[in-house]
């Protein structure tokens, strides 16, 4: 599959007031967040949903794609201590969207399957976010290897 960066103007939602005034900006081409901290999450989820604005979401879709992105950037800092998200926008065909890349060279997941149910935590929290993330996207990719990390490819498209 070959993943096209989009690379024309759009429109990014103006987060410093409350109303979402949309004015004309360019698309980057990669956003990567490095997760250390707390503050990593919050920068990598308000990155995120700057793009996906950027790239034509509505406000209210932005915002699911920048909750999806926090699940992702707190299972890094929680499980793993640090990782990076990776923000691109993608084309396929006439379809323009948002793909997130979460990975880490943590202690992997040892039984995928098992943390991919909902209610499923080692944590001690709810065990809604992988499950939850899936929920929010419309495509979701996960691999891992017990003490080589884990990469969770998530997108979402344009309707």
């Amino acid at each position: 599959m070959t993943i096209s960066i989009v690379a024309q103007g759009l429109f990014l939602a103006d987060e410093s007031e409350w109303s979402w005034r949309m004015k004309p900006v360019d698309v980057v081409e990669e956003a990567r967040v490095s997760v250390e901290s707390d503050t990593d999450i919050v920068t990598a989820r308000m990155r995120g949903r700057a793009l996906a604005a950027q790239l034509g979401f509505a406000p209210a879709m932005a915002t699911l794609v920048a909750t999806a992105i926090s699940e992702l950037a707190r299972n890094i800092l929680l499980y793993a201590k640090r990782g990076e998200i990776i923000l691109v926008p993608i084309e396929r065909g006439e379809r323009r969207g948002l793909s997130v890349v979460a990975h880490d060279v943590g202690p992997g997941i040892p039984d995928v399957t098992r943390a991919m149910q909902d209610g499923y935590s080692t944590s001690g929290r709810l065990g809604l976010g992988l499950p939850g993330v899936r929920r929010l996207m419309d495509e979701f990719e996960i691999s891992s290897n017990d003490g080589q990390g884990t990469r969770v490819t998530i997108k979402k498209w344009l309707d």
